[in-house]
């Protein structure tokens, strides 16, 4: 439970900051703003980060007895946000081209560090390459305690 909610504070620190605060080459939040200009990423900002902070207060709230709804909004909440990072980042990555798509991120992600090479114009920053493996992580340690709470 511990680790759930080490995960779940990344997650809801990253949404509320990624596009705000600098992080030196991780993020490009001048790039972000132009391409996003401001209630527009306020809007994306609050939007994209209310499912989680519920989530993460009600695991606070109810911490070491999760009730069965908790574990149905963390399942519904990160299995959503794996489905966006997949259909977002890694199929146009590994499988299809999406100019588009492509173009946009290279506006407001050129700039920022990566380690994957560039495939079909798109190249995951290592921001959103640990974003996505802590989603998968999460993903994982929920399903373990999902699991234990069936067990005798």
């Amino acid at each position: 439970m511990c680790a759930l909610l080490a995960l779940q504070c990344f997650h809801v620190l990253f949404l509320a900051l990624h596009d705000w605060i600098p992080l030196g080459t991780l993020n490009d939040v001048k790039a972000v703003r132009q391409a996003n200009p401001g209630r527009k990423l306020l809007a994306g900002t609050l939007i994209g980060l209310t499912p989680f902070a519920i989530g993460l207060a009600a695991s606070a709230i109810y911490f070491g007895r999760y009730p069965a709804w908790l574990f149905w909004w963390l399942w519904i909440s990160y299995g959503l946000l794996f489905v966006g990072e997949l259909m977002a980042w890694w199929i146009p990555y590994l499988f299809h081209r999406e100019p588009e798509r492509a173009a946009r991120y290279q506006v407001m992600f050129g700039a920022t560090h990566a380690f994957l090479p560039a495939r079909n114009g798109i190249q995951p920053n290592t921001l959103h390459v640990i974003l996505h493996f802590v989603t998968v992580t999460t993903l994982v340690v929920l399903g373990a305690l999902t699991a234990q709470q069936r067990l005798p």
